[in-house]
């Protein structure tokens, strides 16, 4: 169904995460559409939108482990800790590769990370990057994340290219700050591409300005990936005539003995019906949400 799945954009480096869930209303003229993830205005790459009841899925696909690709450049840090900020120090220096390699070990696993101060985190009601515009300090704890993957792609002083796969919430303009800050040099995040997130890759992603021409084609809906393989890690249970009936009233299912975690109900038609979570020591399948197409 047109109104109950996903797309997957290659968005573009200019607009917002909200820009595109906007331009994406206007073009399919559903009304319900949500994002699964924001990229900051100057990173490209995969942004996954949930369409209709889908949206309910976003809060399983947001916290899925994300790759990138990125380019750190060395020698000056700046306030956004990205390439529009205004230039804090400058010391137009930049690391060896034997440096950076010796160092990046210490960036890798569970660490402490400070969001930067230009980020949509609230501090008593008001986004830190509001705060931060008016000139005000903006101080904000250090968050555990992981950043399982990172590996130089290429070094052409002062740019130094990074292939990075981390934890959701990570932030890679702190990660490049950070970087710097230890060589010593100063740096910033001049360039993102999302190359992956959960299970959509990149080659998966249609190019936002294919799409907007199948809005005026009135094909866009070939682009839509059902919801029924939003969560792929999430193992299939069959459901159909009195199973799929209690699950649509909300009621809980038997389950194999010592299930564990999540699954996706798939009716005969092939369509999602409900997320389950074991319940009563894996007995029984608790329908966690229901969807109503």
């Amino acid at each position: 169904m047109k109104n109950f799945g996903l797309l997957v954009v290659d968005k573009p480096v200019g607009p917002t995460s909200h820009q595109v869930v906007s331009l994406i209303r206007r073009g399919t003229g559903i009304r319900k559409v949500g994002h699964a993830g924001t990229l900051d205005p100057r990173a490209s790459g995969v942004l996954i939108l949930c369409l209709g009841a889908a949206t309910r899925l976003s809060e399983y696909l947001s916290t899925s482990n994300k790759q990138y690709e990125a380019v750190v450049r060395f020698g000056s840090a700046t306030r956004t800790y990205d390439s529009e900020g205004e230039v804090m120090y400058e010391t137009g220096e930049s690391p060896t590769k034997r440096e950076i390699t010796n160092h990046l070990p210490e960036f890798m696993g569970e660490i402490e990370q400070v969001p930067p101060p230009f980020s949509a985190i609230k501090i008593k009601g008001k986004k830190a990057y509001e705060l931060a515009r008016d000139g005000k300090d903006v101080e904000l704890e250090a968050r555990k994340v992981t950043i399982s993957k990172l590996e130089i792609a290429s070094y052409r002083p002062p740019d130094l290219s990074l292939r990075i796969e981390c934890s959701a919430g990570t932030y890679i303009r702190s990660l490049a700050h950070d970087l710097g800050k230890r060589m010593g040099t100063g740096a910033y995040l001049a360039g993102l591409r999302r190359t992956k997130a959960g299970p959509f890759k990149i080659e998966d992603a249609t190019p936002l300005a294919m799409l907007e021409v199948g809005f005026i084609a009135e094909n866009w809906e070939q682009y839509v990936i059902p919801a029924a393989e939003a969560l792929p890690e999430f193992p299939i249970i069959d459901v159909s005539g009195e199973l799929l009936s209690q699950l649509r009233n909300g009621h809980r299912i038997e389950a194999e003995p010592d299930s564990v975690g999540y699954a996706r109900a798939i009716d005969q038609d092939g369509e999602l019906v409900a997320i389950l979570e074991a319940v009563e020591n894996g007995t029984l399948w608790h329908p966690s949400k229901v969807f109503q197409t």
